[in-house]
C-alpha cells in the first residue's frame, strides 16, 4: 500500500468480542479505528461507548453499507453471527476491503472457497481470526518441539470449555446447521490447536456430542486420526469449568500450555518434561494476542505479506469440523475429505 504506515479499520458488527478487539485495534501501533457499524439501531454507538469511551473521533453507523462504502476504511473486522460470515465477508471484499473474519471463517468448505475466490478476484487479503496463534507462548512451544526435547509428536490433547451464563444462552438457540452450539463457537479453537502441532492434516475423525432440543451441541468430544498411529483428542463444552489448554505428548516427553485464551495482564506458563526425569516450568512475559493479531494483519496488508493464517488453513479446519459433526450424526468414523 505504498508508504501508508497505518491500516484504517472498520468493525462490522456489535458482537461482545469487541470488548477485546476494539481496544486492540486502537492500541495497535499500525492500525487506526475509523468506524463501527451494526444493523441494530444504536448498537454500534453503544458498543463504542462501552469499550472505547475515549475515542470521540470514531464513527458509529446503523447501516453496514455506510461502513462498506466509506472511502477511508482499508480493512474490516467481521464479528457477526457465524452463519452470516460468508455473505458479509464477500460484500466487504467486493467493496475492496481486506477482511479479518472472526472464527469460524465459514460453516462450509464451499463458502470458504467462495470467499477465497472473491479475495483473489478483488486482490484483497482475508484471514481467520485465531488470535491465540499470535501469543509468543506458542513460539516457545514450537521451539521446544524443534529442539527435539520431547521427541516426535505423537498425541495432542485440547480442551476448551466454560459454564454457559444466561446472557449467552443465545449460542444454544440455533441448531448446528445454522452455526449454533459448542463446536461452531469454541470448537474451532479446539480443532485448530489440535491440528497446529502436526506436520500433516488428519485423515479421519470420530466424535460424539450432547445435543439439545434446539439442535445445538452443548458438549462435543472426539479424536482426529493422523497417519502412523498419531492422534489428537479434542473436547469442548458449555457445561464444564473453564479450560483453554493443550498438551502435546512426544516419544521422549511432553509439553502443556495451561492457558490458551491468555489474559493480557497474566504471565503465561509452559510446563514440559521428559522421560529422563526432567521437569521444567517456564514463565513468559505478558502479551496481548489480540493486539498482536491486529498488528500482524495490518502489517501484511501494508507491506503485501502473506498472513500467517492462510485461507487454506481455514479450509482445512472447516473440513475437520464438518467431518466431526458428520460423525456425531452417523455414530461412525468419518473420513476428512
Amino acid at each position: 500500500m505504498g508508504e501508508q504506515a497505518v491500516l484504517r479499520w472498520g468493525i462490522l458488527g456489535a458482537a461482545r468480542v469487541n470488548e477485546r478487539l476494539m481496544p486492540a485495534i486502537i492500541e495497535a501501533d499500525n492500525a487506526n479505528l475509523i468506524a463501527i457499524a451494526s444493523r441494530r439501531v444504536g448498537a454500534a454507538a453503544a458498543t463504542l461507548a462501552k469499550y472505547a469511551p475515549n475515542e470521540t473521533d470514531v464513527l458509529a453507523f446503523d447501516d453496514p453499507k455506510l461502513l462498506l462504502n466509506h472511502p477511508d476504511i482499508d480493512a474490516i473486522y467481521l464479528p457477526m453471527a457465524n452463519e452470516e460470515h460468508t455473505e458479509w465477508a464477500i460484500q466487504a471484499i467486493q467493496h475492496g476491503k481486506h477482511v479479518l473474519i472472526e472464527k469460524p471463517m465459514a460453516l462450509s468448505v464451499d463458502d470458504i472457497d467462495a470467499i477465497a475466490a472473491a479475495a483473489k478476484q478483488y486482490n484483497v487479503m482475508v484471514m481467520e481470526g485465531f488470535m491465540y496463534c499470535f501469543h509468543p507462548q506458542h513460539d516457545t512451544v514450537e521451539q521446544l518441539i524443534k529442539s527435539g526435547a520431547i521427541g516426535e509428536v505423537r498425541t495432542v490433547r485440547t480442551c476448551f470449555s466454560f459454564p454457559m451464563k444466561p446472557a449467552r444462552l443465545y449460542r444454544l438457540e440455533r441448531d448446528i446447521a445454522n452455526g449454533g452450539g459448542a463446536m461452531w463457537d469454541i470448537g474451532p479453537y479446539a480443532i485448530h490447536t489440535a491440528r497446529k502441532w502436526f506436520d500433516s492434516e488428519p485423515t479421519s475423525v470420530m466424535a460424539m456430542a450432547k445435543l439439545l432440543d434446539s439442535g445445538a451441541d452443548s458438549s462435543l468430544s472426539g479424536i482426529l486420526a493422523y497417519e502412523d498411529g498419531r492422534y489428537a483428542q479434542f473436547d469442548m463444552s458449555f457445561e464444564r469449568a473453564r479450560r483453554s489448554e493443550y498438551e502435546i505428548i512426544g516419544t521422549l516427553g511432553g509439553i502443556k500450555c495451561d492457558t490458551v485464551w491468555q489474559n493480557s495482564e497474566d504471565a503465561p506458563v509452559i510446563h514440559w518434561w521428559t522421560d529422563a526425569g526432567e521437569q521444567h516450568q517456564v514463565t513468559l512475559e505478558v502479551a496481548n494476542h489480540f493486539v498482536k493479531e491486529i498488528e500482524h494483519f495490518s502489517d501484511c496488508v501494508l507491506h503485501d505479506r502473506l498472513p500467517a493464517l492462510s485461507i487454506a488453513d481455514a479450509r482445512a479446519n472447516c473440513q475437520a469440523i464438518v467431518a466431526a459433526l458428520k460423525s456425531v450424526n452417523s455414530g461412525r468414523v468419518e473420513a476428512i475429505a
